[in-house]
């Protein structure tokens, strides 16, 4: 429950395979969660077509978004999504929210304008094995920019796992970073 007082919420938005309980989005909501927060954790299963994607998301957002008001009283809460959960950057633009978005999906055009029009400060981050991560895309949108050299859409590098946990405690300093300094100062 939110801390009397706060006005600090968040959204957890998973990807296609990857839950709210997954490692990006279960430190993320710790984050949001240590400093007073509030963290709404979207579970689901995605539709398997693409063509109806970008609605579904929404709706399922738009959703969640309305629960953690009733629930806190925030209306502004941080969006944090995975992937396919960036299909909702149109809706999070439109309703002026900060946003966090891990391995968004950046060759998605509908995607890139509303990160592009949208207001509010979003972080966003990626690798560079990934086939749907766009590295200058990305440093063209926002200032806030974790960009993994090799990681994968699951934020893996090769090698020693030690390595790949190490890119999660990257990627989790940024969000406590972000938050602090961008959402909630």
């Amino acid at each position: 429950m939110v801390s009397a007082g706060s006005e600090r919420a968040a959204v957890l938005v998973p990807g296609g395979g990857y839950t709210a309980d997954g490692p990006l989005l279960m430190y993320a909501g710790l984050a949001v969660e240590r400093r007073g927060g509030y963290a709404h954790r979207i579970a689901w299963a995605p539709p398997e077509s693409w063509t109806t994607s970008h609605g579904w998301v929404a709706a399922q957002v738009a959703a969640a978004l309305d629960e953690t008001a009733v629930a806190t009283g925030v209306t502004t809460p941080v969006v944090i999504g995975k992937s396919l959960g960036s299909l909702a950057a149109p809706l999070v633009a439109d309703r002026g929210l900060a946003a966090v978005w891990f391995t968004p999906l950046l060759t998605d055009q509908p995607t890139v304008v509303a990160l592009r029009r949208a207001a509010a400060p979003c972080l966003l981050v990626g690798g560079t094995a990934d086939r749907s991560w766009d590295g200058p895309v990305a440093r063209s949108i926002t200032p806030y920019v974790v960009e993994v050299a090799a990681a994968d859409h699951g934020m893996f590098v090769p090698g020693e796992l030690s390595a790949s946990a190490a890119v999660l405690g990257q990627v989790t300093t940024a969000v406590e970073e972000f938050l602090d300094q961008a959402v909630w100062p």
